[in-house]
């Protein structure tokens, strides 16, 4: 009993406490004990949903993408006033799914002239629709990128100018080698070409845009 004889709430027994179907030496009643395991319960089958549905959300955030730099060709083979296309390995190891097309074409100061861009001795542009990842073909006669599925165009430095895409085409790294044009990662670009790291068909990237959708974390090279 505590000191001062009021031992209905200091002591740790319940019939001390006078609890209603309290039994001697019991700390605790039959019916918390209940109450105590619903929540318990509850709370591992609130998880089981919770966590793997969390982790399907975070994952691509965590993504650890590998890169790989792929030749394109001399770099002689290309021009500054129009784009080869170049068929290029992005994931080795997966046979043709792990191939794409690039539009690639040389550095030319009188279209580069943001500063993204100035440093960039090749531009490398995806062919893959910034809308639904459908692909685009380059016209040269229009200078415009164009996608047959939902009707996206993009000027010569991949920007939209038509059609539903939220943002423009995607880009690559690209360096020289020994004479080579090498392709490396690929990047994603808002409308002022700011580079940012790959995000998926339909995700815009001006405004707050940038901020709902997650980036990946990659192992650029």
């Amino acid at each position: 009993m505590a000191p001062n004889g009021n031992n209905r709430y200091r002591s740790k027994y319940t019939l001390d406490r006078e609890m209603p179907g309290a039994f001697p030496g019991e700390t605790i009643t039959r019916r918390r004990f209940m109450t105590a395991t619903a929540h318990t319960a509850g709370a591992i089958a609130a998880a089981s949903f919770t966590i793997p549905a969390l982790g399907f959300a975070l994952a691509p955030v965590f993504e650890r993408v590998p890169h790989h730099w792929s030749i394109a060709g001399p770099t002689d083979m290309f021009v500054d006033n129009n784009y080869i296309p170049v068929t290029i390995t992005t994931n080795p190891g997966l046979g043709e799914v792990g191939k794409q097309l690039v539009y690639v074409r040389k550095h030319n100061p009188q279209l580069d002239t943001d500063p993204y861009d100035r440093n960039r001795p090749f531009i490398a542009i995806s062919n893959r629709c910034a809308h639904a990842g459908c692909p685009v073909r380059w016209v040269e006669a229009a200078e415009r990128f164009i996608c047959p599925c939902h009707g996206g165009v993009y000027d010569i430095l991949g920007r939209r100018v038509g059609g539903p895409p939220p943002r423009p085409l995607d880009r690559f790294y690209t360096r020289v080698r020994n004479g080579l044009v090498e392709i490396g990662p690929r990047y994603s670009v808002n409308s002022e070409l700011r580079p940012f790291s790959p995000r998926g068909p339909g995700e815009p990237l001006d405004g707050i845009g940038q901020y709902l959708y997650p980036a990946q974390f990659d192992e650029r090279k």
